[in-house]
């Protein structure tokens, strides 16, 4: 009788133990999915056996990328994909594993497979915009973006930079006041606004000795190229003139979709102490940047430098943690 109380209390541990181990196991899942914003919801109408082994082998899948082994996650995937072939969750993250492996073809035929099981997705659409962006296929990210747009008004104001990029600077002012009549124009975004509308002033003659800047400044007045325009920005950067502030702004007027003028305007506001500034400057260039790891570290080594000015320290380790 004892012993057979026993294997009954032993019985309950156990299927206790396993319950707990299995609620663990999903809460750690759910945990991770949760955390990625952009997954979507497993579809299963499967035997047990198929499903545990799936949903363990889609686990791991979504552990290796956590950790940036995307090979490994798409080996996963592809184990995943023989028990349950073509789920559109299992077709959107390899889709996000090719797109950070840089493999741009396979992560659009991926992502085009899963959005025609779910051609409504947000998350979706928001990838395949970043896969056309990534790309430089502004057309197809527009197109998209547009269509996300609708469907929720605050995420038209990705289009402007998306204009922008296109060379399209009429559709991208005409947003912006679209945006700023809905009273939905952020503080980065009122800066631009403020920025593209600008005269074109020239710029202050100063009292200074004649250097090798003025040859430059005198080239870029007579040609307004960017070539000319970035040399110049470098040199007054260079020898800390106080110019680079004053060039740095006519060139995110003039050319609005180069990151460099951006940079170059958030050093020029540092200088000046003016950090909260040159952190919507800077915020506002780093969305310009494709696939720039250098250009990135520059900008998010100059948005340090202003929280730190400002006492910031959250957002100093936030940004620290970025250029690592």
């Amino acid at each position: 009788m004892i012993i057979h109380n026993l294997h009954k209390k032993t019985r309950k541990q156990d299927r206790k133990r396993g319950i707990t181990f299995v609620i663990f196991t999903f809460s750690i899942l759910f945990s991770l999915l949760s955390n990625a914003q952009d997954s979507i919801v497993l579809e299963a109408s499967i035997d047990e056996k198929t499903s545990i082994d799936f949903e363990q082998k889609f686990f791991n899948a979504i552990t290796q990328k956590a950790i940036n082994n995307y090979q490994k996650a798409i080996e996963n995937l592809e184990e995943c994909n023989a028990l349950i072939p073509d789920d559109k969750a299992i077709l959107f993250e390899f889709s996000k594993n090719y797109f950070f492996l840089n493999k741009l073809p396979e992560a659009l035929e991926y992502g085009n497979e899963a959005l025609a099981k779910d051609p409504e997705n947000i998350w979706l659409l928001e990838h395949l915009v970043s896969i056309h962006r990534k790309n430089k296929n502004f057309d197809k990210a527009i197109e998209i973006q547009e269509q996300i747009g609708n469907k929720n008004p605050k995420k038209k104001s990705s289009l402007v930079y998306l204009y922008l990029q296109n060379g399209d600077r009429k559709s991208a002012k005409k947003m912006l006041a679209e945006l700023s009549e809905s009273k939905l124009l952020t503080p980065r975004l009122r800066r631009l606004n403020h920025q593209l509308n600008r005269k074109k002033e020239k710029p202050k003659k100063t009292s200074k000795k004649v250097n090798s800047n003025n040859d430059l400044k005198q080239l870029f007045e007579e040609k307004k190229s960017f070539t000319l325009l970035t040399q110049l920005l470098a040199k007054l950067d260079k020898n800390n003139h106080e110019d680079l502030l004053t060039y740095s702004e006519r060139g995110i007027s003039l050319f609005p979709a180069q990151p460099m003028v951006y940079l170059m305007n958030g050093k020029a506001l540092n200088k000046e102490k003016k950090h909260k500034k040159a952190i919507e400057s800077l915020q506002n260039g780093i969305d310009f940047v494709i696939d720039n790891m250098k250009l990135e570290k520059q900008f998010y080594s100059e948005i340090v430098k202003a929280y730190k000015a400002l006492g910031d320290s959250k957002n100093v380790n936030k940004y620290q943690n970025k250029i690592k």
